[in-house]
């Protein structure tokens, strides 16, 4: 895209630059050529005048007063019924001349050479040329810093897109002063929302299924496994509770099912990069505001996750703890217990307990936020086949949940063997 502006730019440059350089420099040509004539004929008139005033007089032809007229190099012919009277010899072929009547008949010829006209006109010309140049070179200036100054914000732009596409739904305000791109990005913002938004329905639609689902199948073995008990409806009973097993098998499949379908771009991280490259986006923010950001993470700590989500939504507490929290954020990651764990925290006041229990729900929020952030992290996570849980109240401590990445997911790792006792 830079390219393709900056090659537009240029062209335009170039084609104005022709378009009057060319007319430009053919008038300034003529008008050294002009100005030439002009002064020679100036000189022809006054020798003229200077002529006829002695024929007038009765006196002979002498152009001895006449020769201060006649430029270097030139040549004056004077014809006369007297005769012919000359100074200087003539310039050649290619020379300026001027020829003008006498009142006492005759004629008046003044020659002079090209060749100071021509050096005029090649100093204009270069000057003109200069000009053209001058006016491309600043053009190509004008045109690279436009270009970049366009460039940026459509990388950006596009960049965010591709972010958007990828699950990335944070909030973007940055704006860049061109109409129609800050509408795009407006416009982009309002798809975030709307796939927050639809990503956390969608989580909730599935969650409260399963809930009834299997709220419903328990109630139902629960009453099968009485029936059961008489003899009369025993074979019946035990039948239909095997069924009903059966559709909780199913359901735990498709549940399943449907975690894999979402998390089908997770794949096996090293955290400690991925957080190390998610925490360097959020030092300077904290910096702005006097706090720093550390990042605790033990070498070879691999979790199974989608990059983009959970650069989402490890940004979503982030950005959390500069709203609300204080002092110094520290990212740091364990594994516990056949699952990783990453924590993030601060040292500020913490969650108030009357929220403490509903930080997650969408539209809850204690400094006056939209309350989407937590939710729709949480619902990132959960479909990455992890958890997102408040550990801490104060201070306020988050911690993310992944699960541990089969051995055949990796290649090309060597797995450390767990410690036995002998």
């Amino acid at each position: 895209m830079r390219s393709r502006i900056l090659r537009a730019i240029l062209l335009a440059v170039a084609v104005t630059g022709f378009a009057l350089g060319i007319p430009l420099g053919y008038a300034a040509l003529r008008l050294v050529e002009d100005n030439a004539h002009n002064e020679l004929t100036t000189r022809t008139q006054r020798i003229a005048a200077l002529l006829d005033d002695q024929i007038a007089n009765g006196r002979a032809i002498d152009l001895t007063p006449a020769a201060i007229g006649v430029p270097e190099g030139g040549h004056l012919v004077v014809t006369t019924p007297a005769g012919r009277h000359e100074i200087g010899r003539s310039p050649g072929l290619d020379a300026l001349s001027v020829e003008m009547p006498l009142v006492q008949q005759g004629t008046v010829r003044l020659e002079q050479p090209s060749t100071p006209m021509r050096t005029d006109q090649y100093k204009v010309a270069a000057l003109v040329v200069l000009l053209i140049g001058f006016s491309v070179g600043t053009g190509t200036v004008v045109a690279t810093v436009t270009a970049r100054k366009l460039a940026r914000p459509l990388r950006h732009v596009a960049a965010r897109a591709a972010r958007l596409g990828a699950g990335d739904f944070r909030d973007d305000l940055r704006r860049h002063g061109v109409p129609e791109l800050d509408l795009v990005a407006e416009a982009l913002d309002r798809s975030a929302v709307a796939l927050a938004q639809l990503v956390q329905r969608e989580r909730d639609l599935v969650g409260d299924v399963s809930h009834q689902l299997r709220s419903r199948l328990t109630a139902l073995q629960l009453r099968l496994e009485e029936l059961a008990e008489h003899p009369e409806t025993a074979s019946e009973a035990q039948a239909a509770l095997e069924q009903a097993e059966r559709l909780a098998e199913v359901l735990d499949e498709m549940l399943a099912a449907a975690r894999a379908a979402r998390a089908v771009d997770a794949e096996p991280l090293d955290l400690q990069g991925e957080l190390t490259a998610i925490a360097e986006e959020w030092r300077e923010p904290l910096r702005r505001v006097g706090r720093s950001l550390r990042v605790r993470v033990p070498e070879g700590l691999l979790a199974r996750a989608t990059p983009a989500r959970l650069r989402e939504a490890i940004g979503v507490l982030l950005d959390n703890a500069l709203r609300h929290g204080e002092g110094q954020v520290v990212v740091s990651a364990r594994r516990d217990e056949g699952t990783v764990v990453v924590e993030v925290a601060d040292a500020g006041s913490g969650v108030p307990d009357e929220l403490a229990g509903h930080i997650f729900e969408r539209g809850v929020s204690g400094g006056g936020s939209t309350g989407v952030g937590l939710a729709l992290a949480r619902a990132l996570v959960d479909a990455d086949g992890g958890r997102l849980e408040l550990s801490a109240a104060r201070p306020a401590t988050f911690a993310v949940f992944l699960p541990i990445p089969k051995a055949e997911d990796v290649v090309g790792v060597t797995w450390k063997a767990e410690p036995t006792p002998r």
